[in-house]
């Protein structure tokens, strides 16, 4: 019998497809950018951002980062949104935003990381930016 394996982007889909809420219209993002960071990795991106890249990776599957999602629910991913959009920048300002758009699954990438960014930028405090940026050694 073989086991039935999901990929983790498919499990965040499933966590959030049902979330209906003041913060739906950039949290449903989440699954797309976990997406993107995992293709660039399968891409000819810049060794030094391979790093970044699987520090933010890392951070979605981590259960207690700065705001888990298991205590705040779909709110948790205010944070591993916010850094996804923070690495994304890291590597379009390497590479551009062309490079991003090239593995990415939605039409216009660069939109989606800046509300991603704006978005969870008001939602977070300045403590809390740093210890996301702190918890992955960036």
């Amino acid at each position: 019998m073989e086991a039935g394996f999901k990929y983790f982007y498919d499990t965040l889909i499933e966590h959030l497809e049902t979330y209906s809420g003041e913060y739906e219209a950039f949290i449903d993002y989440g699954p797309v950018l976990f997406k993107v960071l995992c293709n660039l990795l399968n891409s000819d991106v810049d060794t030094s951002l391979r790093l970044p890249i699987c520090g933010a990776i890392a951070y979605y599957v981590t259960p207690e980062d700065i705001i888990p999602e298991n205590i705040y629910g779909p709110y948790g991913y205010v944070d591993d949104i916010y850094l996804s959009a923070y690495v994304l920048n890291m590597v379009a300002e390497k590479q551009g935003f062309e490079f991003i758009q090239e593995v990415s699954p939605v039409e216009d990438i660069e939109g989606v990381i800046s509300e991603c960014e704006s978005k969870s930028r008001e939602l977070l405090n300045d403590e809390e930016i740093k210890s996301i940026i702190d918890y992955i050694g960036l």
